[in-house]
């Protein structure tokens, strides 16, 4: 059996990689090629939780499981929050033949996957971000946005002011790009054309009445039941795209809240984004339309990620 740990992940899954990676998986999922169940969280003390993701890529393709646990306080402590490993099974014998770093792919997919969203749904102009948040998946994105468009500032808030200027130093001189940070979510979003919430805000930090027409946002920061980062009218006012339209109806927390509030319905999700990547439902319809793309994250991202890892590995 191979192991691929954290190291070999980051330096080999490149968004070059990973985003087609991703987008095709997206696609496959959406067209019912794909097998995956709901992910299955257990709870555990102290705020702490263990995730267990099955999935496959196919009916005669490779299979597999994501097994993570999740630390939030890891991050204050210079770990990752997610930890884990993926498991990979041949298609052809049963056997378990490759364990994966499930962290590093969790972090380097996640903003792959809004990279792809941000590509189908943000106007072709987009250049200035703004992101909420300055953890391990406010630095994934902002390196992965710049795949896909032509980004030429970027500002980021977070409930630390300090933290938030250390990031933006670290990323400026990493992306030699201008960044900034901001005291003030409002003030933050005022002039963006695409937004990130990478946070674990518990309740929304971010309002619809903040954001100005032909905005694109990626919600992500929470990925279940109940952890809100956006307000319920600005999930009304958007054009609604899922990851999982499955997903989001049974986890999608801010979809939830909204729909609990009654100022929308199932039918407020127009797509999944990978019906959008294939052609089959519009995304974005004008330059002046709101966009926003929940992920809650697929397991065959992951897997599609680590065969891709460990394919590259066989003689």
């Amino acid at each position: 059996m191979r192991v691929i740990d954290r190291d070999e992940v980051a330096r080999r899954l490149t968004y070059e990689v990973c985003i087609p990676l991703v987008r095709q998986a997206m696609i496959a999922f959406s067209k019912g090629e794909t097998r995956q169940h709901l992910r299955s969280i257990i709870r555990l003390a102290h705020g702490h939780a263990f995730g267990i993701m099955p999935g496959a890529l196919g009916e005669n393709a490779v299979f597999g499981a994501k097994l993570v646990s999740v630390y939030p306080e890891n991050f204050a402590k210079g770990r990752q929050s997610h930890q884990g490993v993926v498991v990979l099974f041949d298609p052809d014998s049963g056997a378990p033949v490759c364990v994966v770093h499930a962290g590093e792919i969790t972090a380097i997919r996640t903003a792959a996957a809004s990279a792809v969203a941000t590509d189908a749904l943000a106007r072709k102009d987009a250049e200035r971000l703004a992101i909420l948040g300055y953890g391990e998946q406010a630095a994934t994105h902002a390196r992965a946005l710049t795949k896909v468009r032509s980004i030429r500032a970027v500002r980021v808030w977070g409930r630390s002011l300090e933290r938030s200027e250390v990031f933006c130093r670290r990323m400026e001189r990493e992306l030699n790009i201008p960044f900034s940070a901001a005291a003030d979510v409002e003030d933050l979003v005022s002039d963006a054309d695409i937004i990130c919430t990478v946070t674990a805000a518990k309740e929304p930090v971010l309002k619809g009445d903040w954001v100005r027409p032909g905005t694109h946002i990626n919600i992500v920061g929470s990925s279940v039941a109940g952890p809100a980062e956006v307000d319920s009218n600005l999930v009304a006012c958007a054009r609604f795209v899922a990851d999982s339209r499955e997903g989001v109806l049974r986890q999608g927390a801010e979809f939830l809240k909204a729909k609990q509030a009654g100022v929308i319905d199932d039918a407020h999700i127009v797509a999944e984004i990978g019906q959008v990547l294939a052609g089959d439902i519009v995304g974005r319809r004008t330059d002046a339309e709101i966009t926003a793309y929940k992920s809650l994250g697929h397991v065959v991202q992951d897997l599609a990620s680590a065969w891709a890892l460990y394919r590259d590995l066989l003689p």
